[in-house]
């Protein structure tokens, strides 16, 4: 099946998975793939090596490594899931090096996070994402969170970006401004695919049009994440509503520190990987752990 006949497998739930590392921070790999199997099983598309895996912290081979094992895990599982591999960096020879990669290894898409540090302008932001998109043959889905690289993609520079290149066909949202990616769904063709990157948005961004999330929340609750917007894709939006308003608090604390931490240590308490992050990332405060713990109880999560 051709990489861009795979794409209606992001209108629904991808979950920007959380990295299992070993005692001396290692990937664990037998973890990984145990995880990634749950991921799957329970209906959500996998993303591997995104901002939620510790992408920062883990080396170019380690991000190898991990688009291998997705890739190796997706194959075995007879679903087919749409496998995509977080290949961004602020260097763009860099992000092309590891979309190549992930095009080599097997992987179905890309998604290329807005260069952090460097502040390129937005026709520099142009120039960088259509560097990659030619070189490779990869569906790219662009990945816009200001609030991790200071700099907005704006949403012409975004509907330049899907007029220019064929395989740009999509992007996350983390902006946080509903403005915004209201214009973003207006500005762009009908088949883009915009989707939520924060979960307590996904509601509102599926009633505008979105399609669907790459979830922090669905590491722990697939099966959940899964049925919430498949039921929006269905239009049932009074189920959907009741479900936003149930797991509200959860999407919230899950975001009380820098995300990952909040995730995995949830995770942990669940049995399903342990909190352990490379520095400079470190569990929850206690105070804070208190705060998940509750949400979790109050949804029999544990």
């Amino acid at each position: 099946m051709s990489k861009f006949n795979k794409l209606n497998k992001l209108r629904n739930a991808i979950t920007a998975m959380i990295t299992p590392l070993n005692e001396d921070f290692s990937i664990n790999e037998a973890k990984y793939r145990e995880f990634i199997r749950f991921q799957i099983e329970n209906g959500c598309q996998p993303l591997t090596m995104g901002t939620t895996g510790e992408s920062a912290t883990l080396s170019h081979d380690e991000h190898h490594l991990a688009i291998d094992i997705c890739v190796d895990e997706a194959k075995k599982s007879g679903k087919d899931p749409f496998v995509l591999a977080g290949t961004g960096s602020n260097a763009t020879h860099e992000s092309i090096s590891l979309s190549q990669y992930a095009e080599k290894a097997g992987a179905d898409g890309c998604l290329i996070v807005v260069p952090y540090y460097n502040k390129p302008v937005q026709h520099s932001l142009i120039d960088h994402f259509s560097a990659i998109a030619d070189s490779t043959s990869l569906p790219i889905i662009l990945y816009n969170v200001p609030s991790r690289t200071v700099r907005n993609l704006d949403p012409d520079t975004v509907a330049t970006l899907a007029r220019k290149k064929d395989n740009i066909v999509g992007i996350k949202c983390a902006s946080g401004n509903i403005d915004q990616i209201t214009k973003i769904i207006k500005m762009t063709p009908d088949d883009f695919i915009v989707l939520s990157g924060d979960d307590s948005m996904t509601y509102h961004l599926m009633a505008l049009g979105g399609v669907g999330v790459i979830s922090v929340t669905s590491n722990i609750i697939p099966a959940k994440i899964y049925e919430f917007t498949t039921t929006m894709n269905n239009g049932d939006w009074e189920k959907a509503r009741k479900m936003q308003l149930e797991l509200y608090d959860l999407f919230k604390v899950l975001f009380i520190e820098t995300n990952p931490g909040p995730v995995k240590y949830s995770a942990e308490l669940m049995g399903i990987m342990n909190k352990r992050m490379r520095l400079p990332l470190t569990p929850p405060l206690d105070a804070n752990c208190e705060k998940i713990k509750a949400v979790l109880k109050q949804l029999n999560l544990i």
